[in-house]
């Protein structure tokens, strides 16, 4: 460990104040997250109309020469989004993949860090630093898992393993943030501080890999002053991105009820105590708890979603058992919640003469952008993409582990489109069996990426 290196944790507190001075094209300037005179977080100190021009005409430049980079490597990253999709890997069993990350990064001359999990890969991509002693570090993450899904697609490299399937876009994820690697390491000498590059195993499964590998000490080891994440949406078109300050995914919950009765006869429901029919009242109940509980203004969800009970026509079983999922955005309101489906399913059961037992597994916390990180990468979106390419999202009810590094480091997660506006029509969306992203928003992640990273540090 380098004393005089920052983007590793020391004993000293590692944020920076902001503002920042920077110089662009000559011009001094003031880093802050905020937008002035047009040109995302910079404030020009100094009384020259031109310094703003010759500020904007520097990063368009930047923009232009990533953009037409990422398009000449795009079909390395093709290759490599094909060749994680042919062989996908369910969570915490992603070794094939981890080795491929692996060596693509060795040949990068990128040294991946000792294992902190069994699987995933984490690496330092050292820039050229700004000329002080003190380093900055700015994080970038891709998942790496696939899904129990067995793939219905009809293109030539679906999945060669029977049941898995990347049908949630981590294998484009990985290969955009390699592609993003591949960039950086061609634009070091304008990277102005190092880039900590997290390919995560796990995200479709709790309790996920952001946890565990923060409880494995990332952030002991690591200090980033910033992280940013991606994700593939159908629901947005390509070439278009959507972000959302605040609270943006929900928090998840798995509800899991057993109504245990006394089974009998179909005809002489009298002498039995019916699970069936206390199952359907339970159903019916926690439905009101979103309408009586939760405020008007606070979106939540409470959903059972299977239940299983009996095998004969003229048998009346002795137990039920249900499942379903809880969703909401802040941890009072979660709370709440699973203080009143108790109660509920308790006293529902009770009242029709059998007993239920709730099991609620814990998932992963509610995902809070950062306001200030997100109008910040906001503003990169817009220089790369254009503004008529970035989009405000409404939060949304899925839910992601990347909320896990948000509560330890500002940041912020995005959605990248890779539809056509009629995907979800034709079936195309997430966890479907015929989820089919255009492959092309590859060279655009890549490049956002690694255009956010060289931003950052401006």
């Amino acid at each position: 460990m380098l004393s005089d290196d920052s983007s590793v944790r020391s004993a000293t507190d590692c944020a920076l104040p902001y503002p920042q001075t920077v110089v662009a094209g000559g011009y001094r300037a003031t880093k802050k997250y905020a937008t002035a005179a047009g040109v995302c977080g910079f404030f020009v100190s100094v009384p020259d109309a031109g310094a703003i021009e010759n500020i904007m005409v520097m990063l368009a430049s930047l923009a232009s020469r990533i953009q037409s980079r990422a398009e000449e490597i795009y079909p390395d990253m093709l290759a490599l989004r094909r060749e994680i999709h042919r062989h996908p890997e369910l969570s915490y069993e992603e070794f094939r993949t981890t080795l491929l990350v692996r060596d693509y990064l060795v040949g990068l001359g990128i040294e991946p860090e000792p294992p902190f999990l069994e699987t995933g890969v984490v690496a330092l991509l050292r820039g050229k630093g700004d000329g002080t002693r003190k380093r900055r570090l700015v994080a970038l993450r891709a998942d790496i898992d696939a899904l129990p899904v067995s793939e219905e697609n009809s293109h030539g490299f679906c999945s060669l393993e029977p049941g898995k399937m990347h049908a949630c876009g981590h294998d484009m994820h990985t290969a955009m943030l390699l592609g993003a690697a591949k960039l950086l390491t061609e634009f070091r000498d304008e990277l102005q501080g190092d880039v900590l590059l997290i390919f995560q195993p796990a995200e479709e499964k709790a309790p996920g890999g952001a946890r565990p590998l923060i409880e494995a000490g990332l952030f002991e080891r690591f200090c980033p002053q910033a992280i940013f994440g991606q994700h593939c949406f159908p629901s947005v078109e390509a070439g278009k991105v959507a972000l959302s300050g605040g609270s943006f995914m929900a928090a998840t919950d798995e509800l899991y009820i057993a109504v245990n009765g006394r089974g009998g006869h179909a005809s002489a429901p009298h002498k039995a105590a019916d699970p069936v029919l206390a199952a359907a009242h339970i159903i019916t109940a926690v439905q009101h708890l979103v309408s009586r509980v939760a405020p008007p203004h606070e979106p939540a969800v409470v959903s059972i979603a299977s239940i299983h009970g009996g095998n004969a026509p003229n048998v009346i079983p002795s137990t039920v058992t249900m499942s379903g999922t809880m969703r909401t955005m802040n941890e009072s309101l979660r709370a709440r919640l699973k203080e009143r489906l108790r109660e509920t399913v308790a006293g529902t059961a009770s009242a029709l003469g059998v007993n239920a037992e709730l099991e609620i597994r814990t998932g992963y916390p509610a995902l809070i952008n950062d306001h200030a990180m997100t109008d910040e990468a906001e503003g990169y979106c817009i220089e790369y993409l254009g503004k008529q390419n970035v989009k405000e999202s409404e939060p949304l009810m899925t839910a992601e582990d990347f909320a896990y590094y948000l509560q330890q480091v500002p940041g912020t997660f995005w959605q990248i489109g890779t539809g056509d506006g009629q995907a979800e029509q034709r079936g195309n969306t997430l966890h479907a069996s015929t989820f089919d992203p255009d492959e092309k928003v590859l060279a655009q992640g890549a490049g956002l990426l690694a255009y956010t990273a060289l931003r950052f540090f401006m």
